[in-house]
């Protein structure tokens, strides 16, 4: 069974066809640029490139980097446009995609049940913690594999400022940090975490799950075992698409 997924991130909207039974995408992705201000109206013309690419005429799954309620309503945006606060973001983009199927997650949530049943959470119980390390921090809770929605832990405070403004991947790239040194915010945010949380796992994904060899064993003193993400970037479009096929 296939689905469309698609990833909103604040530097890019990405997104294929996803095969359900493997829990991987089915054609290779197409990414285009976030564009610049982020509102809802431009944006949902960049998720209408993208799945125009592929000439797709089914459901699709939507991630959005902020709190959805309801599966459609828009309640933050730290990295998008303000304007998308108190959007309903399903109808929105269900009108630009000519009335498709839309179904509208958050980020990290839907990256974590990718990953849940796919990846490195598979068969896990207890507390895992699923972190996203892009243009901010995303998190998703699960406990004993249900998921908590919208946690937003990226929001915590670390050091007086936004966790996610000290310890993003973007943080490393404004502040050209090396990965050493990266890794050691990376690890005063994973102990405040592991502090509020005792989590069994992290699964740290995002673009830098693929270079997780250049920077987790900077990582020391977490109890919690630390693995990158599987399925690494692509496991927000697999979530999306996952979701469209449960609310489907």
């Amino acid at each position: 069974m296939q689905i469309f997924g698609v990833d909103i991130g604040g530097s890019g909207i990405k997104g294929a066809p996803v095969d359900l039974d493997r829990g991987d995408l089915a054609q290779e992705r197409l990414k285009v640029l976030t564009p610049h201000p982020a509102t809802p109206d431009t944006v949902a013309d960049g998720v209408k490139e993208v799945i125009d690419h592929f000439g797709w005429t089914g459901p699709v799954g939507i991630t959005f980097p902020g709190v959805v309620t309801g599966g459609a309503t828009i309640r933050t945006a730290a990295n998008v446009d303000k304007s998308w606060i108190d959007t309903d973001a399903r109808a929105l983009l269900g009108e630009r995609l000519g009335g498709l199927p839309v179904t509208v997650i958050n980020d990290a949530d839907a990256a974590g049940v990718a990953e849940m049943q796919f990846g490195a959470g598979r068969d896990r119980r207890g507390t895992v913690i699923m972190l996203t390390f892009g243009t901010g921090i995303g998190s998703a809770l699960f406990i004993d594999g249900v998921l908590v929605p919208n946690t937003e832990l990226g929001h915590l405070e670390l050091d007086g400022h936004d966790a996610e403004k000290r310890a993003s991947s973007k943080a490393k790239e404004d502040h050209d940090l090396s990965w050493e040194h990266w890794a050691h915010r990376v690890q005063a945010y994973l102990a405040h975490v592991e502090m509020l949380f005792s989590p069994e796992l992290f699964i740290i994904g995002g673009g830098v799950s693929r270079k997780s060899g250049k920077f987790l064993h900077f990582v020391e003193g977490i109890k919690a075992e630390m693995v990158p993400a599987q399925l690494q970037n692509n496991a927000g479009i697999v979530g999306a698409a996952m979701r469209a096929a449960k609310e489907g």
